[in-house]
């Protein structure tokens, strides 16, 4: 089984936080967003990896060429302008052997929900493909695709549905198990209103022409869109307790309390008088000054943070 990890977007609305590097190498608690996902993959069973990228994002390759320890083969394919899923799908196709799981960069759901996939991908009468479904509130359902289930198959998908207009509130989140059929429809695909090829469309094809497309339910999500959400998920590893703690700063001054749960990388030099934590993470070479107190916050590397600041539920760059 191959993995395609769509992982060329920009990350327009993540502000400030990613100038100077995409939203799948973003850090939680010291690993990109991106390599969280493949962890989740490798845990069960899947090390042949396709990664879909932009051409000018130099760091995704440099990091799992050189410096990811990942039992993984990974390799790259390039997606010339962002033109949606589909778009991005297709460039990724000639390297795509077989059945394969697809996946945003940024959606997080968990390693149990993935082998749950994997197991119905082997029942019979064996589906075309296999959706992760997730219920959302009617404020969400706008934002994302909507399906419409029949028993357990999904008989019709809407893409970014007008308020008020969504068929059902069970929404389609980017993780999916597709037989090669997929592959077929890419080329039929025409832009949408937005201009981008939506995978959507060719999702829709697989349905009215070869059926067997079903849904799996889930019900825990993390993504990432905004700083919040980059706030968010470094708090919730934190908190899971099943990362090994990482305390490790250059120089701490007198007077200062470290407060778990906590994640310092090295190089980071903290002033006197400080309090950090608890629910912090400071990447790497940041500097704080004295009487600071940072608490439910990220600070991204080599930051620097004045004296006496107070940064409480906050991302900082």
């Amino acid at each position: 089984m191959q993995a395609v990890i769509l992982a060329a977007g920009k990350g327009s609305r993540l502000q400030s936080i990613a100038t100077d590097r995409s939203k799948a190498m973003l850090p939680i608690l010291g690993k990109p967003i991106v390599e969280r996902l493949i962890e989740q993959l490798i845990a069960n069973g899947i090390h042949d990896l396709i990664l879909v990228i932009s051409p000018q994002d130099r760091h995704i390759a440099r990091y799992f060429n050189h410096e990811s320890r990942l039992t993984a083969d990974i390799r790259f394919a390039y997606q010339p302008q962002r033109k949606g899923m589909a778009d991005a799908l297709r460039w990724a196709a000639p390297l795509i052997e077989g059945d394969f799981v697809l996946s945003a960069c940024d959606n997080l759901t968990s390693p149990e929900h993935i082998g749950l996939m994997l197991q119905s991908w082997q029942e019979e009468p064996r589906a075309n493909a296999i959706l992760t479904l997730m219920h959302m509130p009617a404020e969400a359902l706008s934002s994302t695709g909507v399906v419409v289930m029949q028993g357990q198959q999904v008989i019709r998908i809407v893409e970014k549905p007008s308020p008020g207009q969504a068929p059902s509130d069970i929404a389609s989140l980017p993780l999916y198990l597709f037989s090669p059929a997929i592959l077929e429809y890419l080329e039929e695909v025409q832009p949408s209103a937005r201009g981008e090829y939506e995978l959507q469309d060719a999702i829709q094809m697989l349905i009215d022409r070869q059926g067997n497309v079903n849904g799996l339910l889930t019900d825990q999500r993390l993504t990432l869109t905004n700083p919040a959400d980059l706030l968010s998920i470094n708090r919730h590893y934190l908190l899971s307790g099943n990362e090994t703690a990482q305390i490790q700063p250059h120089t701490v001054g007198v007077n200062t309390h470290l407060i778990t749960p906590l994640y310092i990388e090295q190089g980071v030099q903290i002033g006197s008088n400080c309090i950090i934590g608890p629910n912090a993470y400071i990447e790497r070479d940041c500097c704080i000054g004295d009487g600071v107190l940072v608490r439910d916050s990220v600070i991204l590397r080599e930051t620097d943070i004045p004296s006496g600041d107070h940064v409480i539920d906050q991302v900082l760059s």
